[in-house]
């Protein structure tokens, strides 16, 4: 029996004095079967939907689309049905500074180019601060595998800062955006190695 195992077993003695010896090792089982258990990365956000029409503008521009919204939605709706289209705008909102209609369907470009006339020909509207509108992207994850946990001669462990200035300084990832700060795990307990996950 190992160091850490007799340990274990004499911290549950004393919070449980009057336990028998054999009650006791049955609760130190359960405690090692519940570490040993896998871990398992979790998607932490969700990814947008391919019906989102995102379109950046001003804050000033925000508010007077939504001063009208309903009015608009309906206004985009009769436009795109006047080209036979069966894509309809369901609702609107903002999300940082950047209004967002989410559609019944995944909008065509000719669908994209009707909402992003109509919003650009409101009377209230600066032209100049609507760029132009585009679907939402995909998320994808990155794993990157076969990286040592512990900094060269050191015993600091890597952080995601770290993973990300390395990250930053690649020509690799030039036109990538990171969703989130990447996240550092070791690849097992007693591993010298680390899983690297990036959401991009």
């Amino acid at each position: 029996m190992s160091s850490t195992n007799i340990k274990d077993i004499l911290k549950i003695k004393e919070s449980f004095l009057k336990l028998s010896f054999k009650k006791i090792e049955e609760i130190h089982k359960i405690i090692n079967e519940q570490k040993k258990e896998k871990l398992y990365i979790n998607i932490t956000t969700k990814g947008p939907s391919r019906r989102q029409v995102i379109v950046s503008m001003s804050n000033a521009n925000l508010s007077k689309f939504m001063l009208s919204s309903c009015n608009n939605i309906a206004n985009i709706n009769r436009k795109l049905k006047n080209i036979k289209s069966d894509v309809l705008a369901d609702f609107v909102h903002i999300d940082h500074h950047k209004l967002i209609i989410t559609t019944n369907k995944v909008v065509a470009i000719s669908d994209l180019g009707i909402i992003e006339r109509y919003i650009k020909n409101i009377n209230n509207i600066k032209q100049n601060d609507v760029s132009t509108s585009c679907l939402s992207q995909f998320k994808s994850y990155l794993k990157i595998t076969g990286i040592l946990y512990l900094m060269e001669n050191t015993n600091t462990p890597i952080n995601s800062s770290m993973v990300e200035t390395i990250i930053k300084s690649s020509y690799i990832f030039n036109d990538i955006v990171l969703v989130s700060k990447p996240r550092v795990i070791k690849a097992l307990p007693k591993s010298d190695m680390a899983i690297i996950w990036i959401d991009i």
